[in-house]
């Protein structure tokens, strides 16, 4: 008999994500996971969304990196409660899991959250295929990547429920402008919903705003 280990990995995995994103869902809190290529956006997006959100203490971030407390740290000093899962300790791996995140879930105060953000390690490959209880999940894809980006990994994009094409400010400078990047995106996905948004300038911060809000309103009814 033939046992697929790797589905049978995923399958617990998956099994885990449910019953976080249950858990989740009865305490009221959104989940966004946040997935990009490292130097994306991904830790400065939630800067500046500490920034302009209400009380930052109510944001609450789970940061996947293989080494090093930085991210969190930044957060923290943003008034964001924040846990940092180094993968280094957990095999080394190159994207985050539904146990360890279950298990820094357990460090937070759920009654005083209103959105939990788990930041993935930088890597537009291996994060995609583990579930982590996420209701929504946000692909970064920055301007200075390149507007090929999303082709050359279409499952980043079609695995996530909005494609947000960060740095738009630095257009340009790189000769790739978000009109680019959109039609990249939607060579992959056509119906894919999008924003573009620069924290250096603040452009489309609101609309960013705006859909956080209103997918949290999905979750708490």
């Amino acid at each position: 008999m033939r046992i697929d280990l790797s589905r049978a990995v995923l399958a617990d995995n998956d099994a885990l994500a449910d019953a976080t994103r249950q858990a989740l869902t009865a305490a009221g809190v959104l989940c966004v996971g946040l997935l990009s290529s490292p130097g994306a956006g991904k830790t400065t997006l939630l800067e500046a969304t500490a920034d302009a959100w209400d009380d930052p203490s109510r944001l609450a971030v789970i940061v996947g990196d293989v080494a090093t407390e930085a991210d969190a740290d930044r957060l923290r000093r943003k008034g964001i409660p924040s846990v940092q899962i180094n993968t280094l300790h957990h095999g080394a791996t190159c994207h985050l899991a539904a146990e360890p995140v279950a298990a820094a879930l357990a460090t937070l105060e759920l009654g005083n959250t209103d959105i939990l953000f788990v930041e993935n390690v930088g890597n537009l490959v291996c994060p995609v295929g583990f579930r982590l209880g996420e209701h929504q999940r946000v692909v970064l894809i920055s301007v200075a990547e390149g507007a090929d980006k999303p082709t050359k990994y279409p499952k980043a994009v079609l695995e996530t429920d909005l494609a947000l094409i960060t740095k738009v400010d630095l257009a340009p400078y790189v000769d790739v402008s978000y009109e680019d990047l959109e039609r990249s995106v939607r060579q992959v996905r056509p119906q894919a919903a999008m924003l573009g948004l620069s924290t250096r300038t603040g452009e489309g911060m609101d609309a960013w705003l705006d859909w956080l809000r209103a997918r949290r309103a999905e979750v708490t009814g």
